[in-house]
């Protein structure tokens, strides 16, 4: 049985160590723009080759964190409350529905944020029939 038995070169360590540090030093970068950072480094590598290396290493690009929520709007005007004790802050909202025999309901629904007791008020609208 014959194998062939690859020669890795100085030149592919030093390589392999370049990747790896640009890979931890901007970790939110792929293997394609590594490959641009190491052309501008004067590097004369093939994306492939750098690609082959990167999953020879186990280098990954992470994940994207989601974005959390905002306690402001966009113009930074207003401050939404977080509450601390029971009646501080209030939330509404208006949903609507239709019966089984075609009427619209209308609901007012009101919510104590720090409790979660909802009150709902109704209004009864009738079709007009023609």
């Amino acid at each position: 049985m014959q194998r062939h038995q690859s020669n890795k070169s100085r030149e592919e360590e030093i390589l392999r160590g370049d990747i790896v540090r640009l890979a931890s030093t901007y970790g939110r970068y792929g293997y394609r723009r590594i490959t641009a950072l190491l052309r501008a480094e004067g590097w004369g590598v093939n994306h492939k080759r750098v690609e082959r290396i990167w999953r020879e290493e186990g280098l990954r690009v992470p994940l994207k964190q989601p974005k959390r929520g905002r306690l402001y709007l966009n113009d930074g005007t207003c401050i939404r409350l977080r509450p601390c004790f029971k009646n501080h802050v209030w939330s509404y909202d208006f949903v609507s529905d239709r019966l089984n025999n075609g009427k619209k309901i209308r609901m007012l629904t009101v919510i104590d944020e720090y409790t979660r007791e909802v009150s709902c008020y109704t209004c009864w609208f009738f079709n007009k029939s023609r």
